[in-house]
């Protein structure tokens, strides 16, 4: 299951994470992000874990993190490593190249 990360607790989760972070920011009124979910999930359920760590940002709730990154348009997805952006993923994206995208970055 994804994990959900806000601004109390984005710091921890994500920046201080040992592993590669993927983070979908998103809102509950974004069509585009609706049809992300279930990508997101199933990349989910395949590399989160020992390697990689996988969750959402809802942007209204937490719009410091979202003002932080300077996201403009959602879904964006960003990979933390190390607590640095390396790969920005902006729209919709099909799982494979996802998942292609995110694993260049696993540990």
């Amino acid at each position: 299951m994804e994990h959900i990360f806000t601004d109390a607790n984005f710091e921890e989760e994500v920046l201080k994470s040992p592993t590669p972070v993927l983070v979908d920011f998103w809102a509950s009124w974004c069509g585009p992000c609706r049809m992300m979910a279930p990508v997101i999930e199933e990349l989910s359920e395949e590399i989160d874990g020992a390697t990689f760590k996988i969750g959402t940002c809802n942007v209204d709730e937490n719009g410091q993190s979202a003002q932080t990154y300077g996201i403009m348009s959602i879904p964006t997805l960003l990979v933390f490593k190390g607590g640095q952006v390396v790969e920005q993923i902006a729209g919709t994206m099909e799982k494979q190249s996802l998942k292609e995208r995110v694993m260049k970055h696993a540990s």
